[in-house]
């Protein structure tokens, strides 16, 4: 799934269409019964910037358009007229020299209520660790802090990549209940994940230590890497049982071999 920084990369992307008057199509079926080509075609677009995983674009008259790329989507910027890629995309905006067009984002909302739903954006400048924690700490001290990375109410932007690597650099388990985990653990954690996004979204490359990583050493003390569904979405996990210690679950635990 595309993180926060994938995201920041495509606003950067659609930057150049912003204050212009836009022509707007979906040429996706599923897109077109949205509507949002009537309401949006012929109207400047004032903004675009990401908040987590959902890119806002605003556009004249207070309309704003939230798109989420769920698993597979992307957002692309081409000269206008183009040849377009291979198949159908769900949103085109054509400027007067250039086109933006989606593919594969099935969640395209006329509403500014998802990015009001959100916690504090992880790739803002700067992140606002103080409100992070203090939202994380308003959540269930069971929860574990793995899964409640994950949680955009809390956090907006990390996801399952972002989550692993973090974790693995500030030592912490995926599987310590946030109830053990101290103020000082969590900003590290948030911090290792903002460097690394924010690193990511300027065109940094820093090599993967555990993301699906399950049976390799441990980059720092060689021990196999675990691995295992957390959360309801039985989203993977992956951490080094002796440089992230902490209680596991053993119930579809990934094992070297396995």
């Amino acid at each position: 799934m595309p993180e926060g920084d994938a995201l920041h990369r495509a606003a950067r992307r659609l930057q150049p269409l912003v204050g212009e008057t836009l022509e707007v199509e979906t040429p996706h079926p599923r897109a077109a019964a949205t509507g949002v080509a009537e309401r949006l075609d012929g109207r400047r677009l004032e903004s675009v910037e990401a908040i987590g995983k959902n890119l806002i674009l605003r556009f004249e008259g207070g309309l704003v358009l939230r798109s989420h790329l769920r698993m597979t989507g992307r957002w692309t910027i081409r000269e206008r007229g183009a040849a377009p890629s291979r198949g159908r995309p769900w949103l085109v905006l054509r400027g007067a020299v250039r086109e933006a067009a989606l593919w594969g984002g099935p969640v395209l909302e006329l509403s500014s209520r998802a990015a009001r739903r959100l916690g504090p954006d992880i790739l803002a400048r700067p992140p606002d660790f103080d409100r992070m924690v203090a939202g994380i700490r308003r959540a269930d001290q069971g929860r574990a802090v793995g899964d409640a990375l994950l949680d955009q109410r809390l956090v907006a932007g990390i996801g399952n990549v972002w989550k692993a690597e973090s974790l693995w650099r500030a030592r912490v388990s995926p599987w310590r209940p946030l109830a053990e985990v101290t103020d000082e653990e969590l900003r590290g954690v948030l911090g290792e994940a903002a460097r690394l996004m924010r690193r990511s979204v300027d065109g940094g490359r820093e090599g993967r230590a555990v993301y699906r990583a399950a049976g390799r050493p441990c980059p720092r003390c060689a021990t196999p890497i675990a691995s295992r569904g957390q959360g309801d979405d039985n989203r993977t996990a992956y951490w080094c049982p002796s440089c992230q210690p902490g209680p596991v679950p053993q119930r579809g635990l990934h094992r070297p071999g396995a």
